[in-house]
């Protein structure tokens, strides 16, 4: 496709959206603690698990329906701010709508390791067909409880349904490996599940990096405009620049320009985004709206002279 990408779980049915189209490039301030929000929010969400969550991705889905011709980045299918999908965060179940988080290495070794895992179908049997997409049948993210520690990983799937994935996880731990994939099969949805996986060994969580409109990767800084809004859609606009000069060659990367993951604190809630209409830097574009008051982590994927790097991000939604 050619368009752009604690420790107790709370099930939520919270409205998260992504995806309207706007143009990139406008004006907008660093983000930082917005004033409180039209409708409120509480900062906590709400306990229960009855109604199913659509991972994040139901409207995702109804949005990308991209022409074939479309070029890397552009959000194909965003044609306005009235389209705006709604959907509840995802990744807060191992199991939905019959499929299944098969985690086979539940726990791993600090440094390079290798996780194994399937996702099991409504039959039990491990699933072998996918629908891809953004270049990939299904996406594998590990991040730490503390949200200090992002791996955006890539497995490999055998042909009975089994899938690997090389990882290098830097210390002891809680985390928790997110499977983010569409089966197909008519009718399908996206769907993203989450699992917990452990590093065995002294662990001391980290503190919550502060809110800060910049970060700094690799010799690269990445500035953070816009604001993060509970029930309000707001554009996030993220530049690129080197050595004080903005990167305007920046290179696909999962068939945009931009690869963006928001995880809540708290319950690591996700929330999978990919760029509005534009060039190759130095803006990356997103519309979003939060599910709920909180603190996020935001984590930016770009690919620039061959090689991909993640600049992350702390943000307050709500007040």
């Amino acid at each position: 496709m050619n368009t752009g990408v604690k420790i107790t779980a709370f099930a939520a049915a919270l409205a998260a959206t992504f995806g309207t189209a706007y143009g990139v490039g406008v004006g907008v301030g660093p983000i930082g603690e917005p004033a409180k929000p039209e409708h409120g929010g509480s900062h906590a969400p709400k306990a229960g698990g009855e109604e199913k969550p659509a991972a994040g991705h139901e409207g995702h889905q109804a949005a990308e329906k991209p022409a074939a011709d479309t070029a890397p980045g552009a959000a194909a299918g965003h044609t306005g701010h009235e389209e705006a999908a709604t959907a509840p965060a995802g990744g807060l179940t191992v199991s939905e709508d019959g499929y299944t988080l098969a985690l086979d290495t539940p726990s791993t070794k600090s440094g390079k390791s290798t996780l194994k895992f399937s996702i099991k179908g409504p039959d039990g049997k491990k699933v072998t067909a996918f629908t891809k997409e953004h270049d990939k049948e299904l996406h594998f993210i590990v991040a730490s409880r503390d949200l200090t520690v992002y791996k955006h990983l890539h497995p490999e799937k055998a042909a009975d349904g089994s899938w690997t994935a090389a990882a290098d996880l830097p210390a002891a731990g809680a985390y928790k490996a997110f499977a983010d994939f569409k089966p197909a099969v008519a009718g399908a949805k996206n769907i993203t599940l989450g699992a917990d996986l452990s590093v065995p060994g002294a662990y001391t969580p980290k503190a919550m990096p502060a809110v800060s409109p910049t970060a700094d990767v690799d010799g690269y800084q990445v500035r953070l405009g816009g604001t993060l809004d509970p029930g309000k859609a707001g554009e996030l606009k993220l530049t690129v620049s080197k050595a004080g000069k903005p990167v305007t060659d920046l290179e696909p990367y999962l068939g945009a320009y931009g690869h963006l993951v928001a995880l809540r604190d708290g319950d690591l809630a996700y929330l999978h985004v990919h760029p509005n209409e534009g060039g190759p830097g130095p803006d990356v574009s997103f519309t979003a709206t939060a599910p709920s008051t909180g603190t996020y982590r935001l984590f930016l994927d770009f690919q620039h002279e061959g090689k991909v790097r993640t600049a992350a991000f702390t943000v307050r939604a709500g007040s």
